[in-house]
C-alpha cells in the first residue's frame, strides 16, 4: 500500500455555529439528514472531515458534499460512506483505504484523512519525492488490518 493523499482541516466551532445560524440552508447543502442531527461541535468536525477528504483527493472541482458522509461503526468510530462523485474520484486515484481521525476540543474541531491505495491510480496532485533516510529494519510493521472496499471506504479513527 502507498499513501495516495493526505488532508487536514480545522474549524472554529463558535464561528461555524454563527455561520449555520446566519445561513440555515448551509446545513442542508453540506450535511446528510443523519449528520444534521448531531451537535454543532460534531457537525464542525464532520465539516472539517469533508474538507480534509477533499484535500486528500486533490480538491477536484465537482465533488458533492452529500457524496461523503461521516458515519459511525458499532464501536463509535467515525468513517466515511462515499458514493457518487467522491467514490468516482477514489476509484480514479486507486484508493483502497481511508483513515479518518476527528477531534473537537477547546473550541476547535479538527480532522485528518489519509488515503491508501495500491499505487495504480492517477496521482492526486504534485508530489515531492524525498529519499528515505530510515533503514527498513527500524520501521515497525503496521498493526492496522486491511479493510474491505465496496460501497464504503472504511478507516481507522478516533473521536
Amino acid at each position: 500500500m502507498v499513501i495516495v493523499g493526505v488532508g487536514i482541516d480545522v474549524v472554529d466551532i463558535a464561528r461555524f455555529a454563527e455561520t449555520l445560524e446566519r445561513t440555515p440552508a448551509l446545513a442542508d447543502r453540506v450535511f446528510t439528514p443523519d449528520e444534521r442531527q448531531r451537535t454543532v461541535a460534531s457537525q464542525a468536525a464532520r465539516f472539517a472531515a469533508k474538507e480534509a477528504l477533499a484535500k486528500a483527493l486533490g480538491a477536484p472541482a465537482g465533488l458533492h458534499w452529500h457524496d461523503a458522509e461521516v458515519v459511525r461503526d458499532d464501536a463509535g468510530r467515525p468513517w466515511f460512506s462515499v458514493r457518487g462523485t467522491v467514490q468516482r474520484r477514489c476509484v480514479q486515484l486507486g484508493v483502497q483505504r481511508v483513515h479518518l481521525s476527528l477531534s473537537h476540543d477547546a473550541g476547535v474541531a479538527s480532522a485528518m484523512v489519509v488515503l491508501e491505495g495500491d499505487g495504480s491510480g492517477t496521482p492526486a496532485g504534485p508530489a515531492t519525492v524525498v529519499p528515505a533516510t530510515v533503514s527498513p529494519a527500524t520501521v515497525e510493521p503496521s498493526s492496522v488490518e486491511p479493510s474491505s472496499v465496496g460501497d464504503h471506504l472504511e478507516g481507522e479513527a478516533t473521536t
